[in-house]
């Protein structure tokens, strides 16, 4: 497999990639762009729902096994991860569903029974997921919001960035109106009472049918939170759908276009003057020294600025991918990319066999430092794994799963030239 290398643009290139023997079998093409910013997300995911799964998320000061290398890694989770690369994954899905569009066409097949089937299969896999694994599912999630750019796919590039913007706006209108009200409201709370939050560590620690139990437990609330955060979510993917009908990401800028290096700079400087204070207000309300009464309006300015600081991780990277040592990072991180239904549905397997009672019990049990540091580790094994598959594969295992369900059998692809 060629790695990705930049042009004499400075443009990432793509690379071809061999499709499984089959009669009349041709050769398409990986973006090693998109699949590298997955797999950059994938790591942020990671992070952040890896302070779920140890019980610490939520819990002013992090848990009760901290210290002062805990506190400052739990802050620094709330200021640079907590909702960005949830919102980047959600661009990505976006965009995706743009190339899932394009594969349809090319292989001669109806778009609209491939992508229902696809949605549905993630739904079920979602709802395993959160039953068995981890309740903060994000796959059944995007299945059903999903919905919302399959209805409205015919729509040109245009509307539907003035739609994602629309979105955007009503959204933020209604938070900010929510956070002032509790701002307005000291009710002194510091989180679920310790007797809620023993019941729950005594559940996560015990057999299989306590851990599902729980799992499904807190399926209301991570319905609230999935509420809160949807509009955002079907905002990221109307921008995400924008950006791939106009491959924003990829295509070398037409003629009058604003240059695309310009454009990305532009994007970074302005996210991270708007996204990085808007990250630190975030963990200084939930982490502290902010008392709990600005925990809510806090998360909300944070989750608001959000996108800026999404923008930027995916400007910045564009970016550095365009430079030798940037192409270097790319060529790392696009098999994780490529498998990342697998790499995710792994980690949740992995951090269940660790923190609940299908392994070590250790829930509640650590702190925020050996968490965050365990979770680097082992994405640095996924980023090891995806290389070797990938070499050998075309698909993940899940991935391949999927797209049987998708394509409901293995049509002969179409030859496709590589775009340059």
């Amino acid at each position: 497999m060629r790695t990705a290398r930049p042009n004499r643009e400075g443009r990432v290139l793509q690379h071809p990639e061999t499709i499984e023997p089959t009669a009349g079998a041709a050769r398409t093409h990986r973006i090693v762009e998109v699949d590298a910013l997955r797999g950059f997300a994938l790591c942020g995911i990671f992070l952040a729902n890896v302070l779920v799964m140890a019980g610490l998320d939520g819990q002013r000061g992090g848990g009760p096994h901290t210290s002062g290398v805990d506190q400052v890694a739990y802050w620094l989770v709330m200021m640079f991860v907590q909702t960005k690369f949830y919102l980047l994954f959600s661009f990505l899905f976006g965009y995706s569903f743009t190339l899932q569009m394009d594969a349809a066409e090319r292989d001669g097949a109806a778009f609209a029974p491939r992508m229902l089937r696809r949605l549905l299969a993630l739904f079920v896999l979602g709802l395993l997921h959160a039953a068995l694994l981890y309740p903060g599912d994000i796959l059944a999630t995007y299945a059903v919001l999903g919905l919302v750019l399959f209805a409205t796919r015919s729509a040109e590039p245009g509307r539907m960035w003035r739609a994602a913007l629309w979105v955007y706006g009503v959204v933020a209108a209604l938070y900010l109106l929510v956070g002032a009200l509790v701002a307005l409201v000291d009710t002194g709370d510091d989180g679920a009472p310790p007797a809620t939050l023993a019941e729950q560590a005594a559940a996560y620690r015990g057999g299989p049918g306590e851990v599902i139990g729980a799992n499904i437990a807190a399926w209301p609330d991570v319905l609230a939170g999935l509420f809160l955060m949807g509009g955002m979510v079907v905002a990221a993917f109307l921008a995400g759908f924008t950006a791939g009908r106009r491959r924003l990401l990829t295509a070398a800028p037409a003629a009058g276009a604003p240059d695309r290096t310009a454009r990305l700079r532009r994007i970074l400087v302005v996210g991270l003057a708007v996204g990085l204070p808007g990250g630190a207000l975030m963990a200084a309300g939930t982490v502290g020294p902010l008392g709990a009464r600005w925990a809510v309006p806090t998360f909300i300015v944070g989750m608001l600025t959000a996108p800026a600081l999404s923008a930027a991780y995916a400007s910045g990277l564009l970016l550095w991918f365009t430079t030798p040592r940037g192409a270097r990072l790319a060529a790392r991180l696009a098999p994780a990319g490529r498998m990342a239904l697998t790499n995710y549905l792994t980690q949740s397997l992995v951090m269940a066999l660790v923190f609940t009672g299908y392994g070590a019990a250790l829930y509640g049990r650590t702190g925020a430092a050996a968490a965050l540091g365990g979770a680097l580790l082992f994405y640095g094994l996924q980023l090891a794994a995806s290389a070797h598959l990938m070499k050998r594969h075309r698909f993940g295992p899940v991935e391949r799963l999927l797209r049987t369900v998708t394509v409901w059998g293995r049509p002969v692809p179409r030859v496709v030239r590589q775009e340059r």
